[in-house]
């Protein structure tokens, strides 16, 4: 038996981090039609959450039962692992029974975070992920794709770029299937592309040329700077291109199939859907 035939739990109220995020979004909207009552974790919901403001975090886990926790910006950032320390012990003492907490892989930093959520006495479960597929239609990749012209500071190694509709399906899983309490589902397509190969597909689903262009690490952070990104945001994007892009992470992994007994969305898929919505029309 696969774990997506596990039994359904009884769910009390689940709170969702990053509820308006690439994930959280998408969480939130499998949860809601299961009928599984969803209070939103964001600045902009009432009550509000801020990762950086610890006296907000006590009337959002009023009465819940299960977290999605994703931090932001990213838990291989400076500082994630105080915060999610002292989250999980909130969390613990608010009455939270599960986590299911968004990681990413090769990242020796999320794995520290990792280590204290499931050290903090709730039941945990990991969903560790490769790089979104949603980059280059919901984030800082979006307007290059629309502009014709991709420029990062990535070579020839590739990446089983993940959609995040398959994150939503395994962390909605976890936090209302019996089964997967305890696991460490690593989340990633099935074939490995280049940023440049990605890029093409992108090119050949939208029907226009696109065009992807290397760039040392350094004058890409220059760039990011110049365009106003926050220092932490340039800090670690430099930090994934350069440091956790160096192969560590090409190999595909099962973490779909053994989550949810079914084989994870291609990136061509996810490329010809996108382009579909018109998202992608310079």
């Amino acid at each position: 038996m696969t774990n997506s035939a596990a039994n359904t739990i009884e769910n009390g109220l689940t709170l969702v981090l990053g509820g308006t995020g690439k994930t959280g979004r998408r969480v939130v909207e499998r949860l809601e039609a299961l009928d599984v009552p969803v209070r939103m974790g964001s600045r902009s919901a009432s009550p509000a959450f801020d990762w950086e403001d610890a006296a907000t975090w006590a009337p959002v886990l009023r009465d819940v039962e299960n977290v999605y926790l994703s931090y932001y910006p990213d838990v291989a950032a400076p500082g994630a692992p105080d915060a999610i320390r002292a989250f999980t012990s909130a969390a613990a003492g608010a009455g939270v029974r599960r986590v299911v907490m968004l990681s990413g892989r090769g990242e020796p930093e999320a794995q520290e975070c990792e280590r204290i959520v499931r050290e903090s006495g709730l039941a945990w479960t990991v969903v560790r992920s490769s790089w979104f597929a949603q980059n280059f239609s919901e984030d800082y990749l979006l307007d290059p794709v629309r502009a014709g012209e991709v420029v990062l500071p990535a070579g020839d190694v590739p990446e089983p770029f993940v959609d995040a509709d398959d994150i939503a399906d395994v962390a909605v899983a976890a936090l209302t299937r019996d089964g997967h309490a305890g696991e460490v589902y690593e989340v990633t397509g099935p074939r490995a592309l280049t940023f440049a190969e990605a890029v093409a597909e992108i090119g050949r689903a939208a029907g226009r040329g696109i065009a992807f262009v290397p760039v040392a690490a350094d004058d890409y952070a220059a760039a990011l700077t110049r365009h106003g990104l926050p220092e932490e945001v340039v800090g670690l994007l430099t930090y994934l291109f350069t440091t956790v892009l160096d192969g560590r992470n090409a190999r595909p992994a099962d973490g779909v199939r053994r989550a949810l007994g079914r084989e994870p969305r291609d990136f061509a898929g996810y490329a010809r859907d996108t382009a579909a919505s018109g998202i992608w029309n310079a």
